[in-house]
């Protein structure tokens, strides 16, 4: 097998053949699989050894940031072709042993194969998934921010409970999280919180739960345990990466000082380490808290304030680019996105690609996957 040529159909034809000529078990042939991403490992073997060649290079440093982002290209592009390659050599040796038991009637040897086979069916089928994420910001690190709708303590208590879902999301992938920003609500819950999510592609799958989540239950506040409906917003932003890709001009941003919130006691602050920036030009506020030092937070603000900076960016592109397709782009990431119904019954709904689940612990405990994949799978082609 080769994934020079054909990467997708090659390793799905291979795979399918060996399955159905197994002497262990005869299956009907699966259903076909169309693939819609492009991909080609020799290129990006090829561009892994030119960038090999210019950081060998005794000036490669001397711009250090141009180096760092050259760098990270390159370890994502040496892990994505070498990820392939041992893909395909687990298909051709699962293949071989297979033909063997073929040749030899031997049906001892086929379980064993077909289970390197299903295993590796799996891996392709995530790689695939993978690929969509080709936007050029994909790839990056995630600022996600949760904000508390209307309503009062039900709404805040909504809010920590989507809080706590991206975290353990972001636990089950394997992704780092920092805190970087909470706002307790009067009674339970939170007003909002700021988390900084670092792992691949963080901000491409993430970018599918920018909307309003509406959540249905019983009110665990009122006496009379009625039934409630409560919003919150969540809000998705790519890190930016290099210096200069956003420019702020100093005089633009104001910058206050205030004794960090807390739960009183000995976490209250006697100095003032909090920090609250405003972008005058935009009348952005960002404010930063969970860190004991003011530099520090002082840096995560202004990490959050460059995202938000690049997001406006993002949407004036998008949105000429819908204007010369003639079509409406609602970049207000005001809109309903998604329905979690915890009583009379229990069930959650993705409104834009209708995939739905009932099970809503699962959901809430960090499985939202199938969302993000439904999403993501109902938008190829639109940017084409």
């Amino acid at each position: 097998m080769s994934i020079n040529q054909s990467p997708l159909a090659a390793p799905h034809a291979t795979i399918s053949s060996c399955k159905n000529n197994s002497p262990a078990r005869k299956r009907s042939p699966p259903a076909s699989r169309t693939s819609w991403c492009d991909f080609d490992v020799a290129a990006d073997e090829a561009r892994v050894a030119e960038l090999e060649q210019q950081s060998s290079q005794a000036s490669f440093w001397d711009d250090a940031e141009t180096a760092r982002a050259l760098m990270q290209q390159l370890a994502a592009l040496r892990t994505r072709a070498e990820t392939w390659r041992a893909l395909e050599r687990k298909v051709n040796d699962a293949a071989e042993i297979l033909e063997l038991a073929i040749a030899e009637s031997d049906e001892s040897l086929g379980p064993p194969a077909e289970a390197d086979l299903d295993a590796a069916e799996k891996q392709l089928a995530e790689l695939e998934f993978q690929l969509q994420l080709s936007g050029p910001y994909d790839s990056r690190n995630a600022i996600l921010a949760v904000h508390a709708g209307a309503g009062g303590t039900d709404s805040q208590d909504w809010a920590e409970m989507l809080f706590r879902m991206y975290l353990r999301w972001a636990e089950r992938k394997g992704f780092s999280t920092e805190v970087l920003d909470v706002a307790e609500g009067e009674e339970a819950g939170i007003k909002s919180a700021t988390i900084e999510i670092n792992g691949p592609y963080a901000f491409g799958y993430l970018q599918s739960e920018r909307g309003v989540h509406r959540l249905v239950r019983q009110s665990p506040f009122n006496a009379s345990n009625a039934r409630q409906t409560s919003f919150a917003k969540v809000e998705v932003l790519p890190e930016v990466e290099a210096a200069g890709e956003i420019e702020i001009n100093p005089d633009d941003v104001k910058i206050d000082v205030f004794r960090s919130s807390g739960a009183g006691g000995q976490n209250v602050q006697k100095n003032s380490t909090a920090v609250r920036l405003t972008h005058l030009p935009t009348g952005i506020v960002v404010t930063c808290q969970n860190e004991r030092s003011q530099g520090r937070n002082r840096e995560s603000a202004m990490k959050v304030l460059e995202s938000r900076l690049l997001e406006i960016e993002l949407n004036r592109r998008e949105e000429e680019k819908a204007r010369l397709k003639g079509q409406h782009v609602d970049m207000s990431f005001g809109s309903q996105i998604r329905n979690y119904v915890l009583h009379p019954y229990k069930m959650v709904k993705d409104v834009r690609t209708g995939f739905e689940t009932s099970d809503t612990t699962a959901v809430l405990d960090g499985e939202i996957d199938p969302f993000i994949e439904a999403y993501l799978k109902s938008r190829v082609g639109e940017d084409s």
